[in-house]
């Protein structure tokens, strides 16, 4: 970790508190990925990490917010998915392949963080501002760019003037994020990740284009 780390009343931790610190969060995001978030107990945090509440305590005020911690350091990753469309071509062949990329990189992206990505939700659904405005940041990452794309395409004479890019752009990622969450529901449907991947690409690729890829 890097920068200052301090404790719950505001003392500097030391280079064993910030790896005491660490290792507590990775617990809890382990814990996450097998346990119902309102099922999780600071003493059970501690328990697995080989610490005591008390400690926990120090650095975190309770679960939650142990729980924001995790989930501000993943909206700070998923910012990195503005380069899956920021500067990329969708015109031709290289517009599939943009389309393609997007759409590997954001179910990736959703299942290496699937368990704090549910509690995200969870939080935003629920009403609470603190996890909407994480979740809000997340897919801003993409939305911001693919409204970007829509509207230099539309410079460009590629797309009507009547489409509303932002609208569109919205509806696209609001389409991946639901589908990312969902992405363990599609095998009950008898739908492969070989064969999910291609559809959502190609409907991502005509809600940009208004056209069928060129592959």
């Amino acid at each position: 970790m890097t920068g200052q780390v301090r404790t719950v009343d505001g003392r500097v931790a030391g280079r064993r508190g910030q790896a005491t610190r660490q290792k507590l969060l990775d617990c809890l995001s382990e814990m996450l990925s097998s346990s119902p978030y309102r099922d999780v107990k600071v003493i059970d945090v501690a328990r697995k990490a080989g610490t005591s509440p008390a400690t926990f305590y120090q650095y975190f005020p309770d679960v939650e917010g142990a729980v924001l911690e995790i989930a501000e350091t993943m909206a700070k990753e998923g910012a990195s998915l503005t380069e899956l469309v920021a500067g990329r071509s969708w015109t031709g062949k290289a517009g599939w392949q943009t389309a393609e990329e997007l759409v590997e990189g954001f179910l990736a992206f959703w299942r290496r963080n699937d368990a704090i990505l549910r509690v995200v939700d969870l939080g935003a659904a629920e009403g609470d501002k603190r996890f909407y405005k994480i979740r809000m940041k997340v897919l801003n990452s993409v939305n911001n760019s693919l409204a970007d794309a829509i509207k230099d395409l539309q410079n460009r004479g590629r797309v009507g003037k009547d489409v509303n890019a932002a609208a569109v752009a919205g509806s696209l990622v609001a389409m991946l994020a639901s589908v990312a969450g969902h992405q363990k529901g599609f095998q009950s449907w008898g739908v492969k990740q070989s064969e999910l991947k291609p559809s959502l690409a190609l409907l991502v690729h005509l809600g940009v284009t208004g056209k069928k890829p060129t592959k």
